[in-house]
């Protein structure tokens, strides 16, 4: 029997009579062959056995086509090689942010896409019952040791482990540009409950600060990562109401460098590069005269938040 033999031979008996239920099967089953077929690409990357050509003509495309397939999930895959990084050097979010974020009558809230509990906590604070959804394992080892009040679970934007309108609220923070918005859209609509809201929230360095300037220009100089966060959320979601908090994450000069090497694009460098990026930030540090000899160093930041209504 061939491989297009076997192929069609399972396709039959996973839809069965066909019909919606037999449609939904076949979802089910494609889910889950694309869930493992990025995994053995990211095996194939990650220890460089494969160049990306080989890897289209595997898959049935060009070299182009394969790399922007994936080269993005990849990269959306590689924070829990830097897990610890990521718990220590990333900000949190500033306090006004959750009045904002989530609306007063809120009870049950979904922070999807929750990383190592950067907003959880926050949103566990301040009473609210929250559920955390983060697909990397490593990333929820950590959500769970910073914040044990939240539920966590595994689960990701395409395929939330919730029933249908169970929340109130949903938050995404320095995640919705990972999602695949075309299933991810639906798929938070699903859980919310009539009325109920999602919150985009990010991050950003403000750079008017030069030498905030200086190390992006640093951070970048091997791949630029743009991130619109000003985001349009398609229907069934409404008009947006954004809102712009500017703020200082006080931190330390290893603070900043767990930053830097919390970044995706600096984990996906090869390592000789992103010892000599990582080295090289060290000698700004050292050097600039706002930052040599401080021990605590104030990381300007804009947060944006656009909030939508179901």
């Amino acid at each position: 029997m061939t491989i297009d033999d076997l192929a069609h031979r399972i396709a039959a008996d996973v839809a069965g009579e066909g019909g919606l239920a037999g449609l939904h099967r076949l979802s089910e089953v494609i889910a889950v062959l694309e869930d493992r077929r990025t995994a053995v690409i990211d095996e194939l990357r990650r220890g460089r056995y494969a160049t990306w050509e080989e890897i289209g003509r595997a898959c049935g495309m060009t070299r182009q086509g394969a790399t922007r397939r994936w080269s993005g999930k990849l990269r959306a895959r590689s924070f829990g090689a830097a897990a610890g990084a990521y718990q220590q050097g990333r900000p949190g979010y500033p306090l006004a942010l959750i009045g904002s974020a989530v609306p007063r009558e809120a009870r049950r809230v979904l922070d999807l896409g929750a990383g190592t509990g950067k907003l959880t906590r926050l949103l566990v604070d301040a009473g609210l019952d929250v559920v955390a959804v983060e697909p990397d394992e490593a990333m929820r080892d950590q959500l769970a040791a910073a914040v044990p009040r939240a539920a966590v679970r595994g689960g990701s934007a395409e395929r939330i482990p919730l029933p249908d309108g169970s929340v109130d609220a949903v938050v995404v923070a320095q995640a919705w540009h990972w999602f695949d918005q075309g299933t991810a859209v639906p798929e938070i609509a699903r859980v919310l409950a009539p009325g109920g809201t999602l919150s985009l929230i990010w991050n950003v360095r403000d750079e008017s600060e030069p030498w905030a300037a200086e190390l992006g220009a640093l951070m970048h100089r091997s791949a630029k990562q743009t991130i619109d966060t000003k985001p349009v959320v398609p229907a069934p979601f409404g008009a947006p109401e954004r809102l712009e908090i500017r703020w200082e994450h006080v931190t330390t000069r290893t603070g900043i460098l767990d930053m830097v090497a919390s970044r995706s694009y600096v984990i996906t460098l090869p390592e000789a590069e992103r010892t000599r990026l990582l080295a090289d930030v060290e000698h700004l540090l050292d050097t600039h005269p706002d930052l040599a000899g401080h021990e605590e160093i104030a990381m300007p930041y804009v947060t944006r938040c656009t909030r939508v209504r179901l």
